[in-house]
């Protein structure tokens, strides 16, 4: 932990060298996640209600994915830029040095302009949580807890299972996007408003929904199931597989002779 952070602390300095766009760049993020949100409250002007999930409800659960993907993006933007590494021949100089690939890969870069958006979401989420109709105790904090550190494990699983992909194409595989920033997108809304199917998906293959509808319903007071708030920490496990086929990925790689 100490060289990763001597890692985010060096790109930290570098960043700052260029004050003004630095700057420029986490306004930026964070005027692209505001379009978000205006998109939200357009559509509840004209529509009070999506399946059964008002406008706090609704705005509750994008300001948390928001925060879940951006934390993510921050840290693990290394895996999102992978390809970028194989082909300037960046991996195989990391692959001859004495510390952990994941490690390296980690800190070959961190995105401080999401910080933009992580500032929007906490925004939005104190401004809805002044006027949310329930009262929120010791679990749904802790509820709240494990799904920020779920969901931005789920989504860093995602962008490991994207760059472990590229030992083998080399180019990245532009379709995960769907699973990533897709996500995001359609994860600003309960997951249960697209039908059972995706839902199902979401809470089986890829899960989303443990960190997000399930213990949602607890926040919002939908369910009494308390044992709801756990799903994130369950959803955690998806780092398992992912960091599984990572090795896989590293003890099969070929130069790719940049």
């Amino acid at each position: 932990m100490k060289l990763y952070w001597h890692y985010v602390m060096l790109h930290l300095k570098s960043l700052w060298q260029y004050k003004t766009s630095t700057l420029l760049l986490l306004l930026g993020q964070f005027l692209v996640a505001f379009n978000l949100f205006l998109g939200m409250w357009f559509l509840f002007q004209r529509f009070h209600q999506v399946a059964d999930f008002i406008l706090e409800e609704v705005v509750l659960c994008f300001s948390i994915v928001l925060l879940q993907f951006s934390l993510a993006e921050m840290f693990g933007r290394g895996f999102d830029s992978f390809p970028i590494l194989i082909n300037k021949g960046e991996l195989d100089r990391m692959m001859v040095r004495p510390k952990s690939l994941m490690l390296q890969v980690l800190g070959a870069k961190f995105e401080i302009s999401r910080i933009g958006r992580i500032l929007q979401a906490l925004i939005t989420f104190l401004a809805v949580y002044q006027t949310i109709p329930w009262d929120w105790g010791f679990l749904e904090y802790l509820t709240l807890f494990f799904m920020l550190v779920g969901g931005s494990a789920v989504f860093m699983g995602m962008f490991i299972l994207y760059a472990s992909f590229c030992f083998f194409t080399i180019e990245g595989l532009e379709f995960f996007n769907i699973f990533t920033d897709g996500a995001r997108e359609f994860g600003s809304y309960p997951l249960a408003i697209y039908g059972r199917r995706i839902l199902q998906f979401t809470t089986v293959v890829i899960p989303y929904a443990l960190t997000q509808y399930y213990p949602l319903l607890l926040l919002t007071h939908k369910t009494d199931q308390k044992w709801f708030a756990l799903l994130p920490l369950v959803a955690m496990l998806f780092l398992v597989p992912c960091i599984a086929f990572w090795c896989f990925g590293v003890h099969h790689y070929r130069s790719s002779g940049s």
